[in-house]
């Protein structure tokens, strides 16, 4: 399986289920794409230059390691699916006109640091988009104070990425920012997004005064508000909301409602949506049409093998309910909760996903540059 020029693949075979794991595809037919989180690690099964294999339909890891450890896989190399997708995304030719993303940026930052923090990223994708590439970053709309960073100090992990604070009597303004915290319902149990309306209110401003945009890109908090606005752009999605109203859901967002002003749909779907250390909502949750049906929208998910912040269980659930034509696209990099904008394979990655989608939108005459989309801006 050694190559030292190209990708190796392997596909597996039926694995021995991790009675700790449910089952990841639900016994449907699906393609999951992953990077080796591991390339300067040897292994018996992938050698060290490997950065791409299918597991198919088997049992997703708790780490990518676990997985190879305990489920006694075994690998036939050169699935050929999986080669050929491969082949086809990393020859897949850049657009020929200007693409705009929509970049959201994490709990507790901020558009301009967020910028700042992606700024080779921002270069790498400039050269492999040589036609243009515009990269918007808007800031959250609830600002934070010392409380809601109470976590920094030791408290649940899971604060940092959902937004829940601590006291209440700090009110010093932070240049941090959120696009909802998260606000436990006591004693009956389970929690809510405080905010989440203004959330998708300050969505919808930017996408009016700053779309169309051809994909989103959001890390942490903002992976998982990428995946919803992906959603909430999708046809007949505000059918599925007045569906789980009657069951304590939430409503369809009103500002993405069309009024008199707006005639029609306040943008349209987006092509894409890139998600790193994103998560899904825990539980029994009123954000369930968000992805009941599943997301159709193309997502691109990335997850830290180191991540300490977002438990990949959270993550994971987020990839299951994201599904185009049966495929689901992962890549786990060997780091922690950030985005790995350095990080060659995982920057190529990106890069590949988003030729791919746009190539193939254009092969089937759907593709249309933002400057030409039938939007009421």
């Amino acid at each position: 399986m050694h190559c030292a020029s190209a990708p190796t693949f392997a596909k597996s075979c039926p694995a021995t289920p991790m009675t700790s794991s449910p089952p990841y595809n639900s016994n449907r037919p699906s393609s999951i794409f992953l990077l080796n989180p591991y390339p300067s690690q040897t292994s018996p099964i992938l050698s060290p230059t490997s950065t791409l294999f299918s597991l198919g339909n088997t049992y997703m890891p708790i780490r990518p390691s676990s997985l190879l450890a305990q489920t006694r896989l075994c690998f036939q190399p050169l699935d050929l699916h999986t080669r050929t997708h491969w082949s086809k995304m990393a020859a897949a030719p850049p657009p020929k006109r200007p693409i705009k993303i929509l970049m959201l940026h994490g709990y507790t930052q901020s558009g301009p640091l967020f910028q700042a923090k992606t700024g080779a990223l921002r270069k790498t994708l400039q050269k492999a988009f040589p036609a243009g590439i515009e990269l918007v970053y808007p800031t959250a709309p609830i600002r934070l104070t010392p409380a809601d960073e109470s976590w920094l100090a030791g408290t649940s992990r899971d604060a940092a990425a959902d937004g829940s604070g601590g006291a209440e009597n700090q009110e010093q303004e932070l240049d941090a920012w959120a696009w909802w915290k998260r606000k436990s319902l006591g004693d009956q149990g389970g929690y809510v997004y405080d905010g989440i309306e203004g959330c998708f209110e300050a969505l919808a401003s930017v996408l009016r005064k700053s779309g169309p945009f051809d994909g989103v890109v959001g890390f942490s908090q903002g992976g998982a508000v990428a995946a919803m606005l992906a959603s909430v752009l999708e046809p007949r999605r505000r059918e599925a909301f007045e569906k789980k109203i009657e069951s304590g859901g939430m409503p369809f967002p009103a500002a993405f409602i069309p009024t008199a002003d707006t005639v029609s749909a306040i943008h349209p779907p987006l092509k894409f949506a890139v998600v790193y250390s994103g998560f899904l909502p825990q539980g029994a949750s009123p954000y369930a049409a968000f992805y009941d049906p599943k997301i159709q929208t193309p997502v691109l998910h990335f997850l830290g093998s180191q991540d300490v912040v977002v438990e990949e269980k959270r993550s994971l659930a987020l990839v299951e309910a994201c599904e185009k034509s049966g495929e689901r696209y992962v890549v786990y990099h060997p780091g922690g909760h950030f985005l790995p904008s350095t990080q060659k394979a995982s920057v190529n990655a990106l890069v590949g996903f988003i030729k791919e989608v746009l190539w193939e939108g254009e092969a089937k005459g759907e593709d249309e540059g933002v400057e030409g989309m039938d939007v009421p801006f």
